[in-house]
């Protein structure tokens, strides 16, 4: 039997083409897909390729669907299940891994196309980061759970306190998960994007105050003025991938402060900071990627609880036909994500 699928040949050059429907091993499953999203990682991937993928190579990471074959080892899953599944997995086994750091596994398992009819979910992944849905968990809802999870590991590395004021640069889909949460946590949030549709959708989510720096020459000052004393942030969150943004969030924290620079960033890109001032202000500056399968099951019992709303993330609809038009669109930031429907 056939199947659709997409497939990336190089920058900018997507087809939906067929192809058999994936046989599975004894210890693999079989998905009947339900919903993809599109995420800020695919339009990078699209636009300017990714550094761990050669084309061609399947497209595409976020989704939920129902099971439509077992493997015959398989335990807790079965045909019919309505199922959320994250698109990694570490080993378990490596140095990282076992010092307590299994977003630098040296063997994380990545399944790469969930653009696609069915997807193939390898052993690894059944085993740790798939899960049953209840009937109350739309597959919207579930498709966020992968970036969501990486939201929800960034925070729990930042040291936010009741009262303390964060500052979110950039409002895309992780951004924004990104305020949510640190609102959750008692914050006065502050949002920074050029894209009024997407700081509209911050302050639905309970954000302090969303700024849209269009034209803003000064960032940093313009930040700084709107924090007590103009002090500067106690928590600043970088999710935009921009090099210069990733600078210029380092300059809005305050003394003590604390920088999570979580957006992916360009092959090649030099941070530069100002030493002394990182020296004598005893500034923090953390790097997060990824995610755990501990954060992934996290995320999905905050999203059963509706903690976030697909309806806040979603706004789109398409056929796997009209996937160049959603990704583009995303890419726009016409919308904070769109969805393949199948």
């Amino acid at each position: 039997m056939k199947m659709r699928r997409a497939v990336l040949y190089r920058q900018e050059e997507l087809r939906i083409e067929e192809c058999p429907i994936p046989e599975i091993g004894d210890g693999e499953v079989l998905v009947k897909n339900k919903i993809s999203t599109t995420c800020g990682t695919d339009v990078k991937i699209y636009k300017r390729g990714y550094p761990l993928l050669v084309p061609p190579h399947p497209f595409g990471h976020e989704f939920s669907g129902v099971i439509a074959a077992v493997g015959k080892r398989v335990k807790g899953f079965k045909e019919g299940d309505r199922v959320a599944v994250h698109n990694t997995a570490p080993c378990n086994e490596c140095y990282y891994c076992k010092r307590g750091l299994s977003s630098m596994c040296e063997d994380m398992l990545f399944n790469r196309g969930s653009y696609a009819e069915y997807v193939k979910v390898p052993e690894r992944i059944v085993r740790q980061n798939m899960f049953v849905l209840g009937d109350r968990v739309s597959h919207k809802t579930a498709s966020l759970m992968e970036p969501f999870s990486c939201a929800v590991y960034g925070i729990e590395e930042c040291p936010i306190h009741l009262g303390d004021t964060v500052v979110v640069n950039g409002a895309g889909p992780i951004g924004l998960m990104f305020a949510r949460l640190a609102v959750l946590r008692g914050a006065r949030v502050l949002v920074t994007d050029m894209a009024e549709n997407r700081l509209e959708q911050a302050r639905k989510m309970g954000v302090h105050k969303a700024v849209n720096m269009t034209g803003v020459d000064d960032t940093v000052t313009a930040v700084k003025e709107l924090t007590v004393g103009g002090r500067g942030a106690d928590v600043v969150i970088e999710a935009t991938g921009l090099i210069g943004v990733w600078e210029t969030s380092v300059e809005m924290t305050r003394k003590g402060g604390f920088v999570l620079l979580f957006g992916g960033t360009k092959s090649g890109s030099v941070l530069q900071v100002d030493a002394t001032r990182i020296h004598y202000s005893q500034v923090t500056i953390k790097g997060v990627f990824h995610t755990t399968p501990r954060h992934v099951q996290t995320a999905l019992e905050l999203l059963k609880m509706g903690v976030i709303s697909s309806d806040d993330f979603i706004q789109h609809e398409y056929p796997l036909e009209h996937l160049e038009e959603a990704i583009l669109e995303h890419a726009a930031q016409k919308v904070i994500k769109n969805c393949i429907v199948y």
